[in-house]
């Protein structure tokens, strides 16, 4: 599974674009400060950064000129800003892409892939037991054959997997999944979609292997 670190300072952003980068398949690792985000980068591996230019505590252009001096990771400004020097400075210290906000998702999301693939590192290749989902592609496999999901059972599992290992609520998957199919879910319609979901992709749905149910806590994809 690839890793986004998102760099941003508004929490609606954060909350909403980490929701949308999820369902296409993404870890998402967000932090508001370059502090925070220098202290990620020096701890961790991600795939692709999402650099806000203006920081609490600093600016993108910091960040971005640390990461050329140790890595050739994407790096992708995504800020207000449309001034064309500062459009200029950004590609000067390295950044791959510079997108102005508002921004339209699906543009984003297309624009990551792209970066992605001119540092090759393009597996949209999730797997988990006898199951294989190209999230590129939308396209699940089970044991080497397609699954048809609907759109909601197609989100709820990508939810799974990119929590795997995880602990998930019912409150938590009506969060990542609410109105994700243009239809209200409720509690209700959760359980009917899990029930669906693992009759498709089980072996045995009595026995679940793949999304399992942990008692009086809720729901965990793989070990």
């Amino acid at each position: 599974m690839q890793k986004i670190l998102l760099v941003e300072d508004d929490n609606s952003i954060i909350r909403n674009l980490s929701y949308t980068l999820e369902c296409e398949g993404f870890s998402v690792t967000a932090c508001m400060t370059q502090k925070d985000a220098l202290n990620e980068i020096n701890n961790n591996n991600f795939d692709l950064i999402l650099l806000d230019l203006s920081l609490p505590d600093g600016n993108g252009y910091a960040i971005c000129s640390m990461i050329r001096r140790n890595s050739d990771i994407p790096v992708i400004f995504l800020t207000a800003s449309d001034d064309e020097a500062n459009i200029v400075t950004g590609f000067d210290i390295g950044a791959d892409d510079y997108i102005t906000k508002p921004f339209r998702p699906l543009e984003l999301i297309s624009r990551i892939k792209n970066a992605l693939r001119r540092h090759s590192k393009t597996s949209s290749i999730i797997t988990i037991g006898n199951l294989k989902v190209d999230s590129d592609k939308g396209i699940v496999y089970k044991n080497n054959k397609d699954v048809f999901l609907s759109a909601l059972e197609y989100r709820l599992l990508l939810v799974f997997l990119n929590h795997q290992g995880q602990i998930l609520t019912r409150n938590q998957l009506l969060e990542n999944i609410w109105d994700a199919a243009g239809d209200f879910v409720n509690d209700n319609t959760l359980t009917v979609y899990i029930k669906r979901l693992r009759e498709k992709i089980e072996d045995d749905p009595q026995n679940p292997t793949i999304i399992k149910t942990i008692r009086g806590l809720g729901y965990k994809a793989g070990d």
